[in-house]
């Protein structure tokens, strides 16, 4: 018998029944440490066990998409000198982790620089940050390539 393939949906989460958004707050407690085990984290958000582990592999916060994971953005900026540590300062001021960089040699003025991003401990999504980073004047283009 053939497995039918997972189906996802976008759904604004106060329309979920509170069970999915507990379960989301359970996983999230123990990814961040402050809850070392499934029943402390079940307790401190009130529900049971095995709510929790019915719902655990198929409740993901949307942010978790971008958010926790590894993000490539790829950006075009303006050559002059800076430009590059300036970007890095933010990302780290955000609590982004530079994991890999590839800038190529500037030309016309301009220089692609490749960020790989880890981006669990943002202080805001990766959209805030990218808008942020669009108004920058030594940033000429920002978008995420892959994440």
């Amino acid at each position: 018998m053939e497995q039918a393939k997972p189906q996802y949906f976008i759904v604004e989460a106060s329309v979920l029944p509170e069970v999915y958004r507990k379960v989301a707050e359970a996983k999230r407690l123990l990814e961040t440490g402050e809850e070392r085990t499934v029943n402390g984290a079940a307790r401190r958000t009130g529900i049971s066990r095995s709510a929790f582990y019915k719902y655990k592999d198929a409740v993901r916060p949307f942010r978790d998409m971008l958010h926790g994971g590894v993000v490539t953005v790829q950006m075009l900026l303006r050559d002059q000198p800076g430009a590059l540590s300036s970007v890095l300062n933010l990302l780290a001021d955000w609590g982004g982790n530079v994991l890999t960089i590839n800038q190529a040699i500037p030309g016309g003025g301009a220089a692609a620089v490749t960020v790989g991003l880890e981006t669990g401990g943002l202080s805001s999504g990766v959209e805030e940050l990218l808008a942020v980073l669009r108004e920058r004047p030594e940033v000429i283009r920002c978008e995420v390539l892959a994440g």
